[in-house]
């Protein structure tokens, strides 16, 4: 094989496509024919991947023009089969033979561990890359994660968008194919406005720069995101405010657009009496603009929106982007005033016709529920019980409103603004806006007692509740979003310091569901569901699950405590001692597994024979002293740091005496001590779980 390589372009262009899944296509068909290449023997170097609502696109640097000729392994028939009595060839080999092209006689033997075979040994000349490359790009095409397929015209490719043109460029030759019914040339298209003339690509290299300085089009997906960042950032200064640039709206933009152009718009503000978190909301979700706040985070009466041309007249699309939104503001206007006209407690008898989970009721039983557990885990944080019932009690009423039933993603945050409306408390409406909380990783944490206690008992509840009908998540289903809501009970109890009994809890919320189901077998099923969650928990915060494990493994039922607990074995390992007792430990425990119910006595001070014995037991007491009112206080890190000093008697006793003598009496005694040591530890976690 020569060393000849040459970059490689393949473009598909399409109709527009869904920008919900541009990037995840361009990655993706990235990835196929770069993986693709590699496994046919002709790995490329640099990949550019490029990608715009109306094509596809990537360029691999230094690809091989010509695989590797290869030496192919053909197996034949066994030996036995392959010859008769006499030694003569049977059909089974002479049909062998003449399929690799060989006499009889050339063919090899070969020996492997379940007998000896015929073989032949050929070689296979390497192809161009040129010839592989239409395979490769349909099948590449063909393993994209798309949904839904569609067809057009009167051909029966499938693709998600209709295709109308295929650049594919091996240095700055054409590959010759048809893909999708389209053939391949060097032709692409820039903008559809400002240049809907083809374009020549000469070469892969001089393709970018090419669509940028003569298409109108900037066609890598990260280039064209950043420019319209800072374009929407200089404008909302010049405006005297900041854009909220949500990512997910700006990456959606920017697989809206090839050639960006950011302008800015204005409202009248008379709709800034509306909550501005419902104007927000249909600028972003209905029109893709980015709203603009002022130095105190206030929402300021401009927006700006990003225009898929340079239009020589901007005015124009100004104007045109301020008469859509106005009525869609007009809409959530209406929407406030009218849902207003009713306090929330009215809205109760109407969460009979709303049902949560028909085999747990409607939202007003789901209602009723969270009022009594919300305001019981209320009390226990020492705060009013009563306000944690009526945030319960309320907390689901702003589904019936007509603003979330337009933008259901403000629930809780429009029940919060017609609490306040009613005159309920300011804690009492927080926590409504606060009970699905957090609702993603990074999300903020329900502040105040009242808003924790409401937060825990609606992820409580669904929990008991669709464990006890046996829809526990499996695989990637998880309809009620279980797992989010275990991990958010475990970041609010860890993360507020909340020193509340996660099993009572789980007790408590399965009493508001008795009478409905059976609770009873979900309440550890939850429990330990809760408790699977902490180790992914810990490792994005650096601990390793053989901590976690060490912990687990004596199941604390306080989550604080845990914490505490964690942070105190992932200080333990990094002690000089820390190796060596978690060994000792893992080998206590296995010996008092093994001696079962012989090990359940107490300590005869009298019995011990030798010396290490004595001074373990010496060094033990003086330990149980010094840290008994440690482990009562919860301050593990010092108690385990004090148990470290245990470290020489430990392997001193290990190293001169035999634990499991044949003098019973001896042996028993022995063992009681390894059980004194063993529940000494065992305060904190099972160290013998810590891996070395």
């Amino acid at each position: 094989m020569t060393d000849a390589r040459a970059d490689l372009l393949i473009e598909l262009g399409t109709e527009e496509l869904p920008p919900g899944s541009l990037r995840a296509l361009a990655d993706a068909l990235a990835t196929q024919i770069a993986t693709r290449l590699e496994a046919a023997g002709v790995p490329a170097g640099a990949r550019h991947v490029y990608a715009t609502p109306r094509r596809l696109a990537v360029h691999l640097e230094r690809v091989p023009l010509t695989q590797p000729d290869r030496r192919i392994e053909r197996r034949g028939p066994a030996l036995a089969a392959a010859f008769d009595a006499d030694g003569k060839p049977t059909k089974a080999a002479a049909g062998f033979a003449r399929s690799v092209g060989l006499d009889v006689d050339a063919l090899e033997h070969l020996e492997t561990d379940k007998g000896t075979w015929l073989c032949a040994y050929l070689h296979e000349a390497g192809r161009a890359t040129a010839a592989l490359l239409p395979e490769i790009l349909t099948a590449a095409l063909g393993k994209l994660p798309i949904a839904k397929r569609m067809r057009w015209g009167a051909g029966s490719a499938e693709f998600v968008r209709p295709v109308h043109w295929l650049v594919l460029l091996l240095g700055d030759t054409v590959i010759e194919a048809e893909v999708l019914g389209v053939k391949s040339g060097r032709e692409t298209r820039g903008h559809r406005a400002h240049h809907p003339a083809p374009l020549t690509v000469e070469a892969p290299a001089a393709y970018a720069a090419l669509l940028e300085t003569e298409g109108y089009v900037l066609p890598d997906f990260d280039r064209r995101r950043a420019a319209i960042k800072t374009q929407v950032e200089t404008l909302a200064g010049e405006l005297g405010g900041q854009a909220m640039l949500d990512a997910d709206l700006l990456d959606e933009v920017t697989a809206l657009v090839e050639w960006p152009v950011a302008i800015a718009g204005s409202f009248d503000p008379r709709f800034l009496d509306v909550p501005q978190e419902a104007l927000i909301t249909t600028m972003r979700d209905n029109q893709r603009y980015f709203p603009v706040l002022d130095a105190q985070e206030r929402l300021m009466a401009r927006f700006i929106t990003v225009a898929n041309i340079e239009s020589r007249d901007p005015t124009q699309i100004r104007t045109g982007n301020e008469r859509v939104i106005r009525p869609r503001l007009q809409d959530a206007e209406f929407f406030w005033q009218q849902d207003r006209r009713q306090p929330l407690a009215a809205r109760l008898s109407a969460l009979r016709g709303m049902v949560f989970q028909h085999q747990l009721g409607t939202l007003l039983h789901k209602s009723d529920r969270l009022a009594t557990l919300a305001a019981a885990i209320t009390e226990r944080l020492g705060a009013d019980p009563q306000r944690g019932y009526r945030a319960g009690e309320l907390s689901k009423c702003d589904l019936v409103t007509s603003m979330v039933f337009e933008f259901p993603e403000l629930q809780g945050t429009m029940g919060r603004y017609y609490a306040l409306n009613d005159g309920e408390p300011q804690a009492v409406a927080q926590a409504i806006a606060d009970q699905y909380r957090p609702a993603h990783a990074g999300d903020a944490l329900p502040a105040g007692p009242i808003s924790e206690a409401l937060a825990l008992a609606d992820k409580l509840d669904t929990l008991i509740g669709i464990f006890a009908i046996g829809q526990r998540p499996s695989g990637t289903k998880d309809p009620f979003a279980l797992r989010r809501a275990a991990l958010g009970v475990v970041r609010i109890l860890i993360e507020r310091n909340l020193d509340l009994n996660l099993h009572e809890l789980l007790l408590l919320a399965a009493k508001g569901l008795a009478d409905r189901v059976d609770t009873e077998p979900a309440v550890d099923e939850v429990f330990d569901y809760i408790m699977e969650r902490l180790t992914g928990y810990y490792a994005e915060r650096g601990i390793p699950a053989d901590v976690v494990d060490a912990v687990l493994a004596c199941r604390p039922t306080r989550l604080t405590d845990l914490d505490r607990r964690v942070q105190a074995v992932q200080a333990f390992r990094a002690l000089p001692a820390a190796a060596s007792l978690a060994a000792a430990n893992k080998r206590i425990g296995n010996l008092l597994r093994q001696a079962g119910d012989e090990a359940s006595g107490e300590v005869d001070e009298a019995a011990l024979a030798a010396d290490a014995e004595r001074a373990l037991l010496t060094a033990l007491v003086a330990a149980e002293h010094d840290v008994e009112a440690l482990f009562e206080d919860g301050r593990h890190t010092p108690a385990l740091t004090r148990l470290a000093a245990l470290r020489e008697p430990v392997d001193a006793f290990f190293d001169d005496v035999m634990v499991m003598t044949d003098d019973a009496a001896l042996r028993r005694n022995r063992l009681a001590l390894l059980r004194r040591l063993a529940a000494l530890f065992l305060r904190t976690a099972d160290l013998g779980r810590l891996q070395p």
